[in-house]
């Protein structure tokens, strides 16, 4: 169990920092070569799909204002389009202004690096001071994977491992139980890799509802150089990642911090991984096609994403 000298010891030990330049943003996404995508591709094997993330409510999880009008001829300002705007009587349409806030507990999200600082500082080394509040970070925003995440995924079921529905508020996953759950799937987390944690509190939510509070299941910062090693692209869970409390009084999140500011490891908070785990298990096929398609939000420190396993 590392101490906390040693958790605080990973953001130098751990840290990706100039690995792969000055001006690198992309972090550990540099993992993710082009024959990684391709290997990722040939995990396809029964071309069945499943989404990984939780819907989004409304209202509830974000301010919605829908505007519909059966026929947009009689919409005020129509008189001024166009005559083929205005004639054709049979077309109507339906919009929507929509405002979220995706970070925190609830939405499926990607974290980009810039979303944490430590001292002040973000991956590579830059100033929190690149980050305006008006046109939002000029450093590993979102914009830095607007060609996508596309890689291969490993779910790794600890709730499974330790037999039991889901894991409690407050417990942690270890280096041990990630072994453990490769052993018992026949699968290998390998370089370039995203990494998806089932603690089981996806089907805590569908049966019982969103805990209150922050105390949760998640990883353990004991997990963070095995991650490092197996040189690991993006990490997702069913929870906001960090066990909470983490055990370490001046850390509060500390997968969080070392993994965004220190690694450059991209996030995927709050999946729902249940459908994910029912088709793996009836496949008996534990990975898959992972597609991450973040909105290019320009300046923003990660988006809402719906990600999709394809075994």
């Amino acid at each position: 169990m590392p101490t906390q000298d040693d958790v605080l010891g990973y953001f130098d030990t751990l840290s990706n920092w100039g690995r792969w330049g000055e001006d690198d943003e992309l972090g550990t996404l540099n993992h993710i070569t082009d024959d990684v995508r391709l290997a990722a591709a040939r995990a396809v094997r029964h071309g069945r799909s499943v989404s990984c993330a939780w819907e989004v409510a409304a209202p509830g999880d974000m301010e919605r204002s829908t505007t519909t009008c059966p026929c947009a001829a009689d919409m005020p300002g129509a008189e001024h389009m166009p005559a083929p705007f205005h004639n054709d009587r049979r077309w109507g349409f339906s919009n929507e202004r929509l405002g979220i806030m995706f970070h925190g507990n609830t939405i499926t999200h990607v974290d980009s690096p810039c979303h944490l600082y430590w001292d002040g500082r973000m991956y590579n080394g830059r100033s929190h001071s690149l980050v305006d509040a008006d046109t939002g970070s000029g450093w590993a925003a979102v914009t830095a994977a607007a060609n996508g995440i596309t890689t291969r995924g490993v779910l790794l079921d600890i709730a499974a491992v330790r037999d039991v529905p889901w894991l409690e508020p407050g417990q942690g996953v270890f280096p041990d139980d990630l072994e453990e759950a490769e052993r018992r799937q026949g699968v290998r987390v390998r370089s370039g890799d995203a990494v998806l944690l089932r603690t089981g509190y996806g089907r805590f939510r569908h049966e019982a509802g969103d805990a209150g509070g922050i105390t949760q299941a998640g990883w353990h910062a004991s997990c963070l150089p095995w991650l490092h090693e197996r040189e690991v692209a993006l990490i997702g869970a069913d929870t906001p990642q960090d066990v909470q409390p983490s055990g370490y009084d001046d850390v509060l999140m500390p997968v969080h911090a070392v993994s965004l500011v220190a690694m450059g490891l991209w996030m995927l908070d709050n999946c729902d991984l249940e459908q994910c785990a029912t088709t793996a298990t009836g496949l008996g096929q534990w990975d898959f096609h992972l597609a991450v398609a973040p909105v290019r939000f320009a300046g923003t420190s990660g988006s809402p994403v719906n990600p999709i396993a394809t075994f």
